[in-house]
């Protein structure tokens, strides 16, 4: 029993010392969260990759507001709240932003589908094409002749 406490005592400060102190915000999940919202400034890139100031300080705000205890997703929400769904690199999939989710893969439906039918047309056309014996065989003897005149 004594050997259990003992190790019990000599383990406490070490897993102590391992937990992050408090509000420290981990880098990953900051740059997770602006890798999501789009920059005001240059609007084709996400905070996380753009070099503009107003990025900095929007990557800023994300560390503060976790570090104030806000989770990912509340952070996110400030930001829609502030700016609107534009904010958002992906738009969520809900309403009209829905569009921008189902149209892709509608329009790789109906290509396809349009290419089955075109390939089945093909198909029926080369059946349907007249068979070599259809030739009268007085064309296929001139033809034979003319081709037999041509050889050196």
């Amino acid at each position: 029993m004594r050997r259990a406490v003992a190790a019990l005592i000599l383990l406490v400060p070490l897993l102590a010392g391992a937990a992050p102190p408090p509000g420290s915000v981990n880098e990953d999940t900051v740059r997770e969260i602006a890798a999501q919202l789009r920059c005001v400034v240059c609007q084709n890139l996400s905070v996380a990759d753009s070099p503009s100031e107003m990025a900095n300080q929007m990557r800023g705000i994300v560390r503060e507001r976790l570090q104030a205890g806000d989770t990912p997703e509340q952070v996110i929400a400030y930001f829609v709240d502030k700016y609107g769904e534009w904010i958002l690199l992906s738009p969520r999939p809900r309403g009209f932003n829905l569009l921008v989710w189902i149209l892709p893969f509608a329009g790789i439906a109906i290509g396809l589908v349009g290419v089955l039918l075109l390939a089945r047309r093909w198909s029926r056309r080369a059946a349907a094409a007249p068979a070599a014996e259809a030739i009268d065989p007085a064309i296929r003897e001139r033809i034979r002749r003319e081709m037999a005149e041509e050889e050196p």
